[in-house]
């Protein structure tokens, strides 16, 4: 086996981003994000309310470039860095949670997969998008530790935000990703459980191109 799908899927700011773009670049794999496809929709959302999400997914182009770290078009509109921001965050569960925009992006992301060699990260890419990944890890961490990983990344965008209210916005989005009715955040049988709590990025990298050295 020359080619390999990874998934790594966890809760938000278990570190996925960060660990996946690095294992992919370690393998000289295509990277995934697939959060920032849900939040480039919650993002045509907030601008779009009028419109029904089974109408509104039908007038989105969404592609992923590889340049200068990854970037994110929306019908050619570079919104990689607005996307980040809290009114992006504060509603990206409720919009992945809505049928039509799971099965529109669900569908593209696995067109992505289809010639291997490719590293997703996000909720449900181990129990849905690419059940046959020969790699699936599960990253957790302590909702403390997620805080202050998000507190800091928001410091170097320029977000302002807060220790605390990151725990309660952290714990709500756990709630709600773990309990909505479709691809709920779950882990998937066959996936390697990770706990980065308290590990550095290069720690948790090794052991992921460790495991994926195995399946090669």
């Amino acid at each position: 086996m020359d080619k390999i799908n990874i998934a790594i899927d966890g809760p938000a700011a278990a570190g996925k981003s960060t660990i996946a773009k690095r294992v992919a670049a370690a393998l000289n794999m295509i990277y995934v994000d697939t959060g920032a496809m849900y939040r480039a929709i919650t993002f045509a959302h907030l601008n779009n309310k009028e419109i029904p999400f089974n109408e509104l997914v039908n007038q989105l182009e969404i592609k992923l470039i590889n340049e200068k770290g990854q970037r994110v078009l929306l019908n050619d509109e570079d919104i990689t860095d607005r996307i980040r921001e809290n009114d992006i965050t504060e509603n990206v569960s409720f919009v992945a949670s809505q049928p039509e925009v799971r099965a529109f992006l669900v569908e593209l992301q696995q067109m992505m997969t289809r010639d291997k060699g490719v590293v997703m990260d996000g909720r449900d890419i181990g129990t849905t998008v690419i059940p046959d990944a020969e790699l699936k890890v599960y990253m957790i961490a302590s909702v403390e530790e997620r805080a202050n990983r998000r507190l800091l990344d928001n410091e170097s965008r320029g977000i302002a935000s807060s220790y605390d209210q990151l725990i309660a916005d952290i714990s709500e989005r756990d709630h709600l990703d773990m309990t909505r009715d479709i691809s709920p955040l779950t882990k998937a049988e066959d996936a390697v459980s990770i706990d980065t709590t308290g590990l550095s990025i290069e720690h948790v990298t090794d052991k992921i191109l460790s495991l994926a050295e195995e399946r090669l």
